[in-house]
């Protein structure tokens, strides 16, 4: 059930832009490949080609979820990165088939707080002209709170199973009622769409946070939950309980922090979305992946 999100971008890196060198992948694949065996990466793109070949050529014990990223559609320029994209996707999940456990096509492009937010029925096509072209299952990512809507039906007839993303903390919980609330979410989610398995697709809990950046959507305000490494290592315990539990495939989100997010060096550092990972970018364990791991060798 225990997998997790990777993204291999170090301090001074981003995609699109420089990307890790093969022996940078293959030092983060062999931290990874001690805890999880299950990845989820989110574009089709040289980076992921190299993720790919790496484990390859050295037999990482490590299958994939491979992501084809996908824009809202609002120029023409974005339809060729989307078709660039899926045409990729479809190379690297052909060459790569052993190595796959499946292809995910857009990643919250439904749900309403979306910024790439893109047609439904432009999703859908290119849902479809994957799953022809591939012979791994196919799937598509999107927040709970897209899964839990009427619309969402449309899509999930055209996906092998659902990928869900569930957030305790940036829905407003606490670590009292985080499990609880996921659980809750997931099998509400199931109720809507009985016919099909679902994963996690994301969930986690960050580590530092910036209170004062508030007002709609943003962290300050919708975070209530005490962020901090003592409080990682609480979800970190209570999720793999759950999991171990529940036999439900979850992504935890995520190795590594990634300073590029969330602005990049324009922002200030304690920015949320660059510290989600259980390892900081120096590639050492945090203190709450430390704890966690001796709680679960203790028991």
């Amino acid at each position: 059930g225990n997998a997790v999100s990777y993204g291999p971008f170090r301090k001074g890196q981003a995609p699109g832009g420089i990307g890790p060198s093969e022996d940078e992948i293959l030092e983060d694949l062999l931290i990874i490949s001690k805890h999880w065996n299950l990845i989820r990466v989110y574009n089709s793109d040289k980076d992921t080609e190299n993720i790919l070949s790496v484990i390859r050529k050295n037999n990482i014990p490590i299958k994939v979820m491979l992501g084809v990223w996908l824009e809202k559609e609002a120029d023409s320029s974005k339809t060729q990165l989307n078709v660039t994209n899926v045409l990729k996707g479809i190379e690297l999940a052909n060459k790569y088939e052993d190595l796959l456990a499946a292809v995910s096509v857009g990643n919250e492009t439904q749900v309403f707080w979306s910024w790439h937010k893109m047609n439904i029925d432009k999703l859908i096509r290119y849902i479809r002209v994957v799953r022809n072209n591939v012979k791994v299952p196919v799937t598509c990512a999107d927040d709970y709170n897209f899964w839990n809507k009427p619309e969402s039906k449309k899509v999930a007839e055209e996906v092998d199973f659902i990928v869900t993303h569930i957030y305790p903390l940036w829905n407003g919980k606490t670590l009292e009622t985080a499990n609880s609330w996921m659980e809750e979410m997931y099998i509400d989610i199931q109720d809507h769409h009985p016919e099909k398995y679902i994963a996690i697709g994301e969930t986690g809990w960050a580590t530092t946070y910036n209170p004062e950046k508030d007002g709609p959507g943003e962290q300050g305000s919708l975070i209530k939950g005490e962020v901090s490494l003592k409080a990682q290592e609480k979800y970190l315990i209570e999720l793999n309980e759950w999991i171990n539990e529940k036999q439900v495939t979850t992504f935890l989100f995520e190795a590594f922090d990634e300073p590029w997010k969330g602005g990049g060096e324009e922002t200030s550092p304690n920015e949320v979305e660059k510290h989600w990972g259980v390892f900081y970018e120096d590639r050492t364990p945090k203190e709450s992946f430390t704890g966690f791991l001796k709680h679960i060798q203790n028991k």
